[in-house]
């Protein structure tokens, strides 16, 4: 009986019966506008103004079984900023973003944190305004599966806020409840075909 389960065992192991999981890759989905990266910020601490990067692009990988081995990365056009004034817009590109000189942002991560409720804490480096600094985005998964096309795809939502002056971004005229930016992004995914 012993020779019989050495056996079975060392099938098993030869066969790759003790198989490892594989991250898919996933493409967001900003062509089919499934996909957002939203701010609002206090405008003098009486209200707030809100608005959204109209053109952005990245991808994903992601394993159900083993989320922690997950990675994103995304780059923004700062230059296509909407806050649904097109004049208050041109003052943000020229004043704020800088966007002649800093056309982009980028965001690439740098670990995947499980915690209650299916949280997920994504570590990772933020590059706006030429400065690079270290942020968190506390993010969900929504859900995966397949779409009515044939194809395959997966959502998550994340929020972090961001201090401007970290990035050397001058908003002292504004007063000091204008310093903080508070990020949403929606981000659904389709699976890449391997």
């Amino acid at each position: 009986m012993k020779k019989l389960t050495s056996r079975i065992l060392l099938g098993l192991t030869m066969t790759g019966g003790c198989s490892t999981a594989q991250a898919a890759n996933y493409t967001i989905d900003t062509e089919g506008a499934h996909a957002s990266v939203e701010f609002k910020i206090k405008h003098l601490g009486y209200s707030w103004l809100s608005g959204r990067f109209n053109t952005f692009d990245g991808e994903f990988s992601y394993d159900s079984e083993e989320p922690t081995k997950s990675e994103i990365q995304l780059t923004i056009k700062t230059k296509s900023v909407d806050s649904n004034h097109a004049e208050r817009d041109k003052h943000i590109r020229k004043s704020f973003l800088e966007s002649s000189k800093y056309p982009e942002s980028y965001f690439k991560s740098t670990s995947f944190t499980l915690g209650e409720n299916n949280s997920i804490t994504i570590s990772g480096d933020l590059t706006l305004h030429g400065v690079t600094k270290p942020i968190t985005l506390n993010a969900k998964k929504i859900g995966e599966g397949e779409d009515p096309w044939g194809g395959y795809r997966a959502g998550f939502t994340g929020t972090t806020s961001l201090e401007l002056t970290d990035f050397k971004i001058d908003t002292s005229w504004l007063g000091p409840a204008s310093g903080t930016i508070d990020m949403t992004l929606h981000i659904e995914g389709i699976r890449k075909q391997t």
